[in-house]
Parts: C-alpha cells; sequence; structure tokens
C-alpha cells in the first residue's frame, strides 16, 4: 500500500543535530516502504499569518507567497514527520510561522465545519515529532508539544508518537549517541509501517 509522508525540519540548521535525527527517521520511513517529502522551512519564502481571515469564508489564504503550495502537500500527505529544536521554550519562529499559517485548515474545520481532510483520510494520517533541547530542565518540551498537538488537531494529523532529547548542551553532537539514532530510525520505521497498516484497512 502506497504511503507518502512530510518531513518538516524546522531548525535553521541544515545539517545540524536536528537534521541528523530527522534523517534517520527518514530513512526508517523509506524502508518501510514510503516515499518522504523532505521541506526545510527555514528556507521557505513565507510571511506570518496577518489575519486578514479571508480562509473564515473560503478554503484559500489571502497572502500570495509559497505557502500555496504547502497546503496541497500537507492536505494530500499520509503522515508528517516533524523536526524541531526547542528555542526560547517552544517552535523557532520559521516553523511556528509556517504552522499558523495553517489557519485555512483552521477556519475550514472550526468555524465553516468543512474540514479539509476526511474522517477516513484522519483515521492514516499520523505525526511523529523529533526534538532536540539544549538545557536539562523540567517541563522543557511543554511549549513545544502544546504547539504540536493544536497543529496535528488542526491539520487532522494527530500527534502519534515522539522523540524528545534534552541536554544537548553537554551531549552536543547526537553522531556521539548511537542508540538515539537507532531509536529515530526505528519510530521512522513505525510510523511507515502504522501509516501503511492504517491504508489497508
Amino acid at each position: 500500500m502506497e504511503c507518502n509522508l512530510v518531513a518538516l525540519l524546522g531548525s535553521p540548521r541544515r545539517d545540524g543535530n536536528t537534521a541528523i535525527l530527522l534523517r534517520e527517521a527518514i530513512r526508517g520511513a523509506e524502508e518501510a516502504g514510503c516515499t518522504v517529502e523532505l521541506v526545510w522551512v527555514p528556507g521557505l519564502s513565507i510571511k506570518p499569518c496577518m489575519e486578514i481571515f479571508v480562509c473564515k469564508a473560503e478554503p484559500r489564504c489571502a497572502i500570495k507567497d509559497e505557502m500555496q503550495n504547502y497546503y496541497d502537500l500537507i492536505r494530500d500527505a499520509d503522515g508528517l514527520i516533524v523536526a524541531t529544536p526547542v528555542m526560547t521554550m517552544g517552535v523557532p519562529g520559521a516553523l511556528k510561522s509556517f504552522i499558523d499559517r495553517f489557519q485555512v485548515f483552521y477556519m475550514a474545520k472550526y468555524e465553516r465545519k468543512e474540514p479539509l481532510i476526511t474522517p477516513g483520510e484522519r483515521k492514516v494520517r499520523k505525526m511523529l515529532l523529533l526534538s532536540i533541547a539544549g538545557m536539562n530542565i523540567k517541563n522543557l518540551f511543554s511549549g513545544l508539544l502544546q504547539t504540536i498537538h493544536a497543529f496535528g488537531e488542526i491539520i487532522d494529523c494527530p500527534l502519534w508518537d515522539s522523540l524528545l532529547r534534552d541536554d544537548m548542551d553537554t551531549i552536543k553532537d547526537l553522531n556521539t549517541r548511537p542508540e538515539l539514532l537507532k531509536e529515530a530510525y526505528a519510530k521512522g520505521y513505525a510510523l511507515g509501517e502504522a501509516v501503511r497498516r492504517a491504508k489497508s484497512e
């Protein structure tokens, strides 16, 4: 059964520790039989949501920029892998702006009661979150998790599993932690299998 995933890299560093984790998860998903399209979010030419609210009445955004391509990409995906560092106890700016632009989906689902994802598609769609953070303190991932949970509900791709690693100020290089790379691979593989299984039911 065909499986198409989108991987969102929210880190401003294309080859940093977050990207290392994401590469392993993508490798796992691909070996589970999925195709994965990688999007480096900080490299997109997009504006933040300006609350113009055209999307209250129509399934579109008034802002004409690269986001137009990504509404279709996310809508058509069977699942997502979101990989991001924690910055200032939350989601980095570029990724947050990307997420906020999905007011198009929010308004369709909650305001007009015309969700862009069918109930059948929602049963298939799943999100894997990979995240790292520098410090080692309580509730470090709380802000990120609240945002990602909300994003998943808005786009009808609920958070399914996560890999969260703090204390990166001490670890510094994830290549020195092969057990974490192995876990990222395993979670990517499991995501691919879960999506393929759900599509066959």
